[in-house]
């Protein structure tokens, strides 16, 4: 394909869709897919600009732009979220994180550095079974060896997701509506009510730091840089770092530093290199 970033002279032919947490969207945004697709457009260098979209608006801007659903809950019914990316030139709409990445990858193989470079990816979450919360898990997708990666981590990160769901931070506007949704999708009792405390959550956070053992594992394999591969960052590094930067945002201060600490640093060290090289927020 074509590799020509600019669709006109003035604007960037890709827009990309994102989740709009409080002002400045640029310190609060956290959300982990939109971030994995973020850090993949960072580097693969090609001008973007980003359409902030409030919660509630979600389902109405996917179907106005034609991106069918691609998740469901449990119950079989839909899941609308974000990111979204479109692409002037072509017209393609890609409304998944990991499709985005392929769709970048294909599209613009020239730029930035290669997203799925080889690489062992053997990372199993311990004791994963299907949740309540949509994962997207792919059988019919390229590069196999990463969406299965990726849907591990994100179990992993899942299932010790209670520890993160109160710290999001939401315009005032939209916020009491944005919770009462949080509440009603995971049969809560309230807001509150959602989070873990006390005894329980350090219980929780031990099991989070016990999960993440294997995967920390694969980044020691390497130590002359941040990344699996070293010094190369590839899209099974933004799969991890999209979690990472949700947990930097809403965690308690203490709880992330303790994060960061972990397994020798390797996660405090992946999230701060991201940041520094991939984490502009257009």
């Amino acid at each position: 394909m074509a590799s020509d970033f600019t669709a006109t002279s003035d604007s960037p032919r890709l827009v990309f869709y994102d989740i709009a947490f409080a002002r400045p969207r640029e310190e609060n945004t956290a959300a982990p897919n939109p971030w994995k697709a973020r850090y993949a457009l960072n580097f693969k260098g090609v001008p973007y600009s980003t359409e902030w979209v409030q919660m509630p608006d979600i389902t109405k801007v996917r179907t106005s732009l034609g991106a069918s659903p691609c998740r469901k809950f449990a119950d079989g019914t839909d899941f609308y979220t974000l990111p979204v990316l479109k692409d002037s030139s072509t017209g393609a709409i890609v409304g998944d994180s990991f499709d985005i990445a392929l769709y970048l990858q294909e599209t613009f193989p020239d730029a930035g550095g290669d997203l799925f470079p080889p690489q062992d990816l053997n990372f199993v979450c311990p004791g994963a079974l299907e949740i309540l919360v949509p994962l997207s898990k792919r059988e019919d997708v390229a590069h196999k060896d990463y969406s299965k990666f990726n849907t591990n981590v994100d179990w992993a990160f899942t299932i010790h997701a209670q520890l993160m769901g109160t710290g999001m931070r939401f315009d005032p506007e939209v916020e009491e509506q944005v919770k009462a949704e949080f509440v009603r999708r995971l049969g809560a009792k309230s807001w509150e009510d959602m989070g873990v405390y006390g005894e329980a959550r350090e219980k929780l956070l031990v099991s989070l730091r016990e999960t993440l053992t294997d995967l920390a594992a694969l980044y020691k394999r390497d130590t002359s840089g941040p990344f699996l591969l070293g010094n190369q960052a590839s899209h099974a590094d933004f799969i991890v770092g999209g979690w990472l930067r949700m947990q930097h945002k809403t965690l308690p201060e203490s709880e992330w530093k303790q994060i960061e600490e972990w397994h020798d640093g390797v996660f405090g060290k992946l999230h701060a290199a991201l940041q520094e090289r991939y984490g502009d927020v257009k």
